[in-house]
Parts: C-alpha cells; sequence; structure tokens
C-alpha cells in the first residue's frame, strides 16, 4: 500500500461525503439516478473503510490488548446500526418528507472521523516496515503505549522487515499460491462467511417482518430492542475478548447461535398453535444477536490482521473483505425467497452453516490472543514446510519402488 494508513482513512472519506451529499439532495433534485449513485458511492466507501479501520487499529495496538481494540471497531459499527435505526422511526426522519435528510446523514460521522484523524498518529509498523522511519515508529510507540521501552517492539518489527525485504511482493493471487499464505486466507476468508451466513444479517434486515409474524403488535420497536442487545453484547465482548480468547469466543458465539436459530424455527412453526411460542421467538432472537457480538460480530475483522505479516495483510484484508460484502449481499438478496419457499425452516439452512463453521473454527482456527504477528506468522510457516516435508516423503516414497523395479529390469 503506497498510501500511509492514516491518509488512506482520510482520503475514503471523501466518498463518504460525496454519497451522502448525493442521496441527501436526490429528492430536492428529482432524480433518482442520484439516489442509486449515492448507494453505489457509499457501498465503495464500505468496502474500503471495513478493511482500512481494522488493519490500522491492529498495527497501533499493544499485543495484550490487540482483541479489545479490534472490537472497538465493531462496537462503533452497532452503536452506528442502533442510531441508524432509532433515528429512522417515522416520528423522527423515516417519514415521507425526511428520509432524504436519514440518508445524507452519512456525512456526519465522515466529517467527525476527518478532523478527528490529523491528531491520530501513523500506524508505527507501517513507518518501520515500509518507510524504514524507525525513530517516528519508536516516538509514536512511546506516546501510544506511555512506555520509554519499547525496544522489544522495535526489534520485533525490524526482523519483521527483514524477512519482509526477502520476500517478493504479495498479490491477490499469491496469497493462494503460496503455502505459507494458503491456510491463513482460507481460514480469513471462510471467519468471514460465518459472519454473513450465520444468519444474522438475514434477522436485522427483515426483523420487522419475523417479529409482526411472531405476533408483536409494534414490530420497529422490538427492532431497536434488538439493536440495543446488539450493542449491550458487544461491550461484553470488548472485556472477554482478551480473557477467553478470540477462538474460544467465535466457537460459543457459533455453537449458542445454532441452538437459538433452531429454537427459532420451532416456536415459528408453534406459535399459531401455543400463543405462548411468540415470546420464546422474540426471546431466541434477542439471544441469538447476543451470541453474534460475542465472537462471530467482531472477531472476524481484526483476526485477518492478525493472521498476517505486513507485507501482504492489506491485499488479505481486500480478500476478506470482498467475502463479507458479497456474501452480506447474497444472504439479502436470496432470503426474501428462501423464507418464501421454506416459511419457519429457513433458519435451519443457518444452523448448518453454523455448525460447519463451527466444526471448522474447532480444527483450523489457531488462538492469536497474546501472540505477536511475527510468532503467528512463523507458526503458518512452519506448518507449511512441514506439509511440503510430507509430500515430499511421500513422492519418494512412490519413486522408490518405481526404481527398484527398473533396476531389476
Amino acid at each position: 500500500m503506497l498510501l500511509r494508513r492514516r491518509n488512506s482513512m482520510l482520503i475514503v472519506n471523501l466518498l463518504a461525503i460525496a454519497g451522502g451529499c448525493l442521496m441527501g439532495f436526490c429528492k430536492l433534485a428529482e432524480s433518482f439516478e442520484m439516489l442509486i449513485l449515492g448507494r453505489l458511492v457509499i457501498g465503495i466507501f464500505c468496502g474500503l473503510c471495513t478493511g482500512f479501520v481494522p488493519m490500522y487499529i491492529g498495527e497501533v495496538s499493544p499485543t495484550a490488548l490487540r482483541g479489545a481494540f479490534g472490537t472497538l471497531n465493531q462496537l462503533g459499527i452497532v452503536i452506528g446500526i442502533l442510531v441508524a435505526q432509532i433515528f429512522g422511526l417515522e416520528v423522527i426522519l423515516g417519514s415521507e418528507e425526511l428520509w432524504p435528510v436519514l440518508l445524507g446523514f452519512t456525512i456526519i460521522p465522515a466529517i467527525l472521523q476527518s478532523a478527528a484523524l490529523p491528531f491520530c498518529p501513523e500506524s508505527p509498523r507501517f513507518l518501520l516496515i515500509n518507510r524504514k522511519e524507525e525513530e517516528s515508529a519508536k516516538e509514536i510507540l512511546q506516546r501510544l503505549w506511555g512506555t520509554q521501552d519499547v525496544s522489544q517492539d522495535i526489534q520485533e518489527m525490524k526482523d519483521e522487515s527483514t524477512r519482509m525485504a526477502q520476500e517478493k511482493r504479495v498479490t491477490v493471487l499469491e496469497l493462494f499460491r503460496a503455502p505459507s499464505y494458503r491456510q491463513p486466507i482460507i481460514i480469513s476468508v471462510v471467519l468471514q462467511l460465518s459472519q454473513q451466513l450465520s444468519g444474522i444479517n438475514a434477522v436485522f434486515y427483515y426483523s420487522t417482518g419475523i417479529f409482526k409474524d411472531a405476533g408483536v403488535e409494534e414490530p420497529i420497536y422490538a427492532t431497536i430492542g434488538a439493536g440495543v442487545v446488539n450493542t449491550i453484547f458487544t461491550v461484553v465482548s470488548l472485556f472477554l475478548v482478551e480473557r477467553a480468547g478470540r477462538r474460544t469466543l467465535h466457537m460459543i458465539g457459533l455453537g449458542g447461535m445454532a441452538f437459538c436459530s433452531v429454537l427459532m424455527t420451532v416456536s415459528l412453526l408453534l406459535k399459531d398453535t401455543y400463543g405462548w411460542m411468540s415470546f420464546v421467538c422474540i426471546g431466541a432472537i434477542l439471544v441469538f444477536v447476543a451470541f453474534f457480538e460475542v465472537g462471530p460480530g467482531p472477531i472476524p475483522w481484526f483476526i485477518v490482521a492478525e493472521l498476517f505479516s505486513q507485507g501482504p495483510r492489506p491485499a488479505a484484508m481486500a480478500v476478506a473483505g470482498c467475502s463479507n460484502w458479497t456474501s452480506n449481499f447474497l444472504v439479502g438478496l436470496l432470503f426474501p425467497s428462501a423464507a418464501f419457499y421454506l416459511g419457519a425452516y429457513v433458519f435451519i439452512v443457518f444452523t448448518g452453516f453454523l455448525i460447519t463453521f463451527l466444526i471448522f473454527t474447532f480444527f483450523k482456527v489457531p488462538e492469536t490472543r497474546g501472540r505477536t504477528f511475527e510468532d503467528i506468522t512463523r507458526a503458518f510457516e512452519g506448518q507449511a514446510a512441514e506439509r511440503a516435508g510430507k509430500a515430499s516423503n511421500m513422492e519418494m516414497n512412490s519413486i522408490e519402488p518405481f526404481k527398484e523395479t527398473t533396476t531389476h529390469v
């Protein structure tokens, strides 16, 4: 990445401002094309921002607090969702007259971030590894972490810089070709899929209809209640992630969501027979959201940055982000049709995905809590070398009998 991390975030804020203005003034201009273009621009901004921000946070955070700070990114997202839900009420800005104002409000976070970013330091890892500015990186680390002794961290960055200089430039294709990158990029993609194919956005996109089917008279307020639960349990995850670990929390979240999705299916099937099943369905949805924020919500975003060293990290974040948004789009597009044909059984599909991702996490995802980027990267390289060694031995074993046969002939 040629641009500095901080400058990249500043530049993409221009897209948010442009997209917000297009949407905010589309009604005044009587142009639906402006609305479509504004949505497109905002979509590009979201894709870039969800890559830059977790990467920056991971690079400026001390190893012991990297998970907690990474969860703060998810906390900002869920607070934004909750604010949008509240302001989207018809009595506030969700009316026929004021909806363009609601869409135009997207420029406010972008302006606030643009005003605050100049006071934030550049990524010390980027400065030392990419720009060879050791003194600047050292000063930033001392200021950020409140200690003068940062020699161990500087040395770790130097070691990574030395190794990075010996490697060729990492492209997206190289992530899948190189044995040392293949496993972490597969883990990154699967974790992103586990977030979106868990069914969380199906619940949020269509929660009003789901709550209505469950018998709630004012479903919009129940949806806001789900947003409140979403926010509260992100805060809970903030305090748990450095204690329990990423892998454990992710599995707990997936397992809890799988149980709740089965409970949602059963309650939706029986609500017409037993009236109290409507309350079970509502409770299952709220607990489903809570389990999501314990693990699958925050962890996939920041763990990608932890699995890669400085060189391949930007390309890995791009692949992971693309996987996330593509699966998000497909869930939003296909869920109404799936719900129409499958009815209450639609959540069983998500149960299957959740169990699959739980098994994958148990067998394939490493624990990254308390480990440096260098340590994690070397572990993957060691596994790749071990697999290559086994493959070489298998090849030799298969060749030897052939040699013996030809010798006798």
